[in-house]
C-alpha cells in the first residue's frame, strides 16, 4: 500500500512585506547597494540591499517595496531587507539589446540576459562546438567561502594564474550580492565571473555549468577555474537536503568535458556541530556517493589529532578518487594577504584555520598541474 501522508503536501511560501524610506546610501560594490530604510509604520530602521541592474538606482528619500523575510527570520548569510522594486521611480525600460536568456525565470524578478552560449552571444560560433576542456584543472568546493583561499593557494605557486569562477545556483543567485567576488574581480585575482543556471550577474551569463566550463577555457581564456555555490549554503540535517551535493555533479561535469577535477574538502575542528567536524558530511556526500567520475582529492597535511581523523573519513573516497596529501607551509601567510575577509559560517582565519588551510592546499595542488610558465 503506498504510503499516504497526514500532514499537507503543500507548504505556502512566506514573504513578509514591508515599505520604507530610504535613509542612506550606506556603501556599494559590484552590482550592490546597501542602504538604510525607515520602514512605514514602525519606523524601525533595516538594513537593505538593493541590485540597480533589477530594481533602478535607489537614492535618500526613495519609497522602496522591500521583501524582509531573510531580515525577519534572522537568516545570517541573507539577513538583509530585499528592495524588490522603486514604485514610485521606476527605471526607465532598457533598450532592446541582443540576448534572450530568462534568468530567475518566472518570478517577479525575472530578467533576460545575453548567455554566452545562445544565439545572439558574438561567443556562440566558439561554444557551439566546443567539448573539451584540454585538461584545465578545475577546484570544485562546497562553500563559497572557499573562493578566496583556493585563490591565495593557486597565487602562491603561479602568481600570474588566470582563474575563472563560476558561481553555481545552489546559493544566492545573483553574484552581485557576494562582496568576496567583487573584491578578488577588483583585484585582479579572478579573470572573470560565469553565473551558471539560473544564477545571474557574472561577467558572463551561462546556461549549464558545462556550458561555463567551456566559456572559462575557450571564451575567458582562464588557466584554471573554481567551482562553488553562491554565498548562503542550504542545508537540512539530511544526508541528501542540502545544496552542496552540487560539488559532486561538477566534478562529474569536469570529467565529461576532459578537465581534471580537483576536490577541494570541506574540513574543520571548530564547527560546533558534530557532522561538519574532522572532514564534513557534505564533501563525503558529494564526492562519495554523487561524483561518479574520478578527482584528486587533496588533503592538507594538517597537526594531530585532526590529521588522523581527517585520513579515516577520506579512507572510503580512496575507493574511487585519487587522494592526494599537499603540505600547508606557507599557506597561512598567503590567506593572510588575501584583499578580502575570509569567513566560513561565521569564523575567520585564525577561529576555523584548518577550513581554509584545506582550501588553500586545493589551490596550489592545482596550480601544479598547470604547464611550467615560458
Amino acid at each position: 500500500m503506498a504510503y499516504r501522508p497526514t500532514v499537507p503536501l503543500v507548504s505556502p511560501p512566506v514573504i513578509t512585506w514591508r515599505r520604507g524610506e530610504v535613509l542612506e546610501v550606506r556603501r556599494a560594490w559590484r552590482g550592490a547597494v546597501e542602504l538604510t530604510v525607515r520602514q512605514e509604520g514602525t519606523g524601525d530602521p533595516v538594513r537593505a540591499l538593493a541590485y540597480p541592474a533589477l530594481v533602478g538606482d535607489p537614492a535618500v528619500g526613495d519609497t522602496v517595496l522591500l521583501n524582509t523575510t531573510a531580515q525577519t527570520m534572522g537568516l545570517g548569510t541573507g539577513g538583509y531587507a530585499l528592495v524588490v522594486a522603486l514604485p514610485e521611480r521606476l527605471p526607465a525600460d532598457p533598450p532592446r539589446g541582443p540576448g534572450h536568456l530568462v534568468k530567475t525565470r518566472y518570478t517577479p524578478l525575472q530578467a533576460v540576459v545575453l548567455g554566452v552560449d545562445e544565439q545572439d552571444s558574438p561567443h556562440h560560433e566558439v561554444l557551439r562546438d566546443a567539448d573539451d576542456l584540454g585538461a584545465m584543472p578545475v577546484v570544485v568546493a562546497d562553500l563559497h567561502s572557499a573562493v578566496p583561499a583556493i585563490c591565495a593557494g593557486v597565487r602562491a605557486v603561479r602568481p600570474g594564474t588566470r582563474i575563472a569562477y563560476i558561481m553555481t545556483d545552489g546559493g544566492a543567485l545573483p553574484l552581485w550580492f557576494s562582496m568576496t567576488a567583487a573584491a578578488l574581480r577588483e583585484a585582479d585575482w579572478l579573470t572573470g565571473t560565469i553565473t551558471a543556471g539560473q544564477a545571474v550577474g557574472g561577467d558572463l551569463e551561462a546556461v549549464t555549468v558545462h556550458s561555463a566550463l567551456l566559456a572559462a577555457r575557450h571564451v575567458l581564456g582562464a588557466d584554471l577555474a573554481i567551482v562553488t555555490q553562491g554565498p548562503g549554503n542550504l542545508g537540512t540535517d539530511t544526508r541528501w537536503g542540502f545544496s552542496g551535493v552540487a560539488a559532486g555533479e561538477a566534478v562529474n561535469a569536469v570529467a565529461t568535458l576532459g578537465g581534471h577535477a580537483v576536490a577541494a574538502l570541506r574540513i574543520s575542528d571548530a564547527d560546533p556541530r558534530e557532522r561538519h567536524q574532522g572532514v564534513s558530511h557534505h564533501s563525503l556526500t558529494a564526492y562519495g556517493r554523487v561524483a561518479l567520475a574520478a578527482a584528486d582529492v587533496v588533503v592538507p597535511e594538517l597537526d594531530e589529532p585532526l590529521a588522523s581523523r581527517v585520513a579515516a573519513d577520506v579512507a572510503p573516497l580512496r575507493a574511487r578518487h585519487r587522494v592526494v596529501a599537499v603540505p600547508v607551509d606557507g599557506l597561512d601567510q598567503a590567506l593572510r594577504d588575501v584583499p578580502v575577509k575570509l569567513s566560513t559560517m561565521g569564523r575567520g582565519l585564525d577561529e576555523d584555520h584548518a577550513h581554509f588551510l584545506a582550501s588553500a592546499a586545493a589551490g596550489r595542488y592545482a596550480a601544479s598541474l598547470l604547464p611550467a610558465a615560458d
